[in-house]
């Protein structure tokens, strides 16, 4: 009777032990693949980890199809130089130089950095036509560029009015994606809902405080 307790308790001990096991191995490839994920998260949403403050992180926001669309009608008839801050994987940068315009891309994540280069070199263009720079644009002088395409996050926008209008030429033209500059009247818009971008022109900003925009086209 006893050798029959004892070996009940050992198979109960055995599937205990065994389920324990299975539970903790669950557990592992659980947290591994979380770590997984939050890791590739670093490092394509939010890129110069330690190169950018806190308080001008932001994350990759890839413009869409139609917002990509949006944004070259307001640049069309212009021409020159054009800087995408914050150029992600370039796509904004790529349609404006179909368009004719010398893009420089500022982009700080390595990897969307490397992809964007690539895909530059695949497809034959020439550094002289599109470039894309590991530089933050914060600390560099955009007064060289006549357009400037933007899709950054709201809490940054206040801050990129004023390093702007510092350097900006009056003839430049801004157009942002999706989160407009909290202050600055815009010239005129193109769609609506999360595909809405607008345009402002530096000139008229610096002439006055209070200008009334323009109707918006969708």
């Amino acid at each position: 009777m006893e050798d029959c307790i004892e070996v009940i308790l050992q198979d109960r001990t055995s599937k205990f032990l065994s389920r324990y096991q299975d539970n903790r191995t669950i557990s592992l490839l659980t947290g591994a693949i979380f770590a997984g994920f939050y890791g590739l998260w670093g490092m394509f949403c939010m890129p110069g980890f330690l190169k950018v403050p806190i308080r001008l992180k932001v994350p990759y926001l890839p413009s869409s199809v139609e917002q990509t669309k949006n944004v070259m009608k307001l640049l069309d008839g212009r021409k020159g130089r054009l800087a995408d801050l914050g150029s992600g994987d370039g796509r904004l940068v790529f349609a404006a130089f179909s368009r004719g315009f010398h893009c420089t891309g500022f982009e700080i994540n390595p990897i969307l950095l490397a992809y964007s280069r690539s895909r530059a070199w695949w497809e034959g263009i020439h550094y002289t036509d599109v470039s894309f720079v590991n530089q933050d644009f914060w600390k560099t002088d955009l007064s060289k560029y006549k357009n400037v395409t933007v899709f950054l996050a709201p809490p940054v926008m206040e801050l990129l009015e004023e390093k702007l209008l510092k350097e900006l030429q009056g003839d430049t033209r801004v157009v942002v994606c999706q989160f407009p500059f909290p202050n600055w009247p815009h010239t005129c818009s193109m769609g609506s809902g999360l595909e809405q971008v607008w345009a402002y022109d530096v000139h008229a900003i610096s002439q006055s405080d209070a200008i009334s925009p323009c109707t918006s086209a969708v």
